[in-house]
């Protein structure tokens, strides 16, 4: 049985895990719409003691990728730090996603900006990249860039075996991917899947919006949902609204076991 916990605030993580009955938590340390360093939870200590398994999101203004160096230049110090800190607390792995280039601009320039992180930056613990939902030049919508990606990483990292993978469910939906067998279309490219974020989608397919919803009230046939987390493997996290998460992690564990 796969270990099943949620996205919660990180003023108190493991207090959020008990009310949800969850075995994993994640959280961002620090504000995830800033470039400021991270910032450790005040129960740091109880967090490294607990059988609670632990995830860290780093920021979303995080773009590697992009050719802005007063963006890419702060981004690639903020994924170091977030990495460190988070290997501090004894996390699993450090969820980032892929970023993006402006339209027009050549996908390839995106791909080995990634390719230098790795070449450059020591991982004392998993990166895990996530596909995303929109952009109509991100590096990580569709799996034809996510393999690109991919070769472009692993033939520059040091440590290859720290380059994880996270699959979101709302994302690859709205991304326009067709979610039936996408675990296998997923292991194709990676090898690998560290991380389910486990999410319905308020909008439809293709939409390429963002926008999670609790299981079973949105577009995605919960028996698909399902089927992906079997054949996944991995740690489940939900990214859904808090009041239902408790209820969300209830009906994965009683249709997973």
């Amino acid at each position: 049985m796969v270990r099943i916990g949620a996205h919660v605030d990180q003023d108190d993580p493991l207090a959020h895990a008990a009310a949800r009955e969850a075995e994993v938590v994640q959280f961002f340390l620090g504000d995830p719409q800033g470039f400021k360093g991270p910032v450790m939870p005040a129960s740091a200590d109880a967090i490294r003691e607990s059988d609670v398994q632990v995830f860290v999101h780093a920021p979303y203004l995080i773009n590697v990728a992009t050719t802005n160096n007063r963006i890419r230049i702060p981004s690639r110090k903020l994924l170091e730090g977030q990495l460190k800190a988070a290997a501090e607390l004894g996390a699993t792995g450090l969820i980032v996603h892929g970023g993006h280039l402006n339209k027009g601009e050549d996908p390839q320039k995106g791909f080995d900006n990634w390719g230098k992180v790795f070449e450059r930056m020591d991982c004392p613990i998993p990166v895990l990249i996530e596909n995303t939902a929109g952009g109509d030049n991100a590096m990580t919508r569709h799996l034809d860039t996510i393999a690109r990606l991919w070769d472009a990483v692993t033939a520059k990292a040091r440590e290859p075996e720290k380059i994880g993978f996270c699959l979101d469910t709302c994302h690859a939906h709205a991304a326009g991917e067709n979610l039936e067998g996408i675990v296998d279309r997923v292991m194709a490219i990676t090898g690998r899947i560290d991380l389910v974020h486990c999410n319905d989608s308020r909008d439809a397919f293709d939409s390429g919006a963002d926008r999670h919803t609790n299981l079973g009230h949105g577009q995605i046939d919960p028996e698909i949902i399902l089927e992906i987390c079997r054949q996944a493997g991995a740690p489940i996290v939900v990214e859904t609204p808090g009041g239902g998460q408790a209820d969300d992690i209830a009906f994965l564990r009683k249709n997973l076991s």
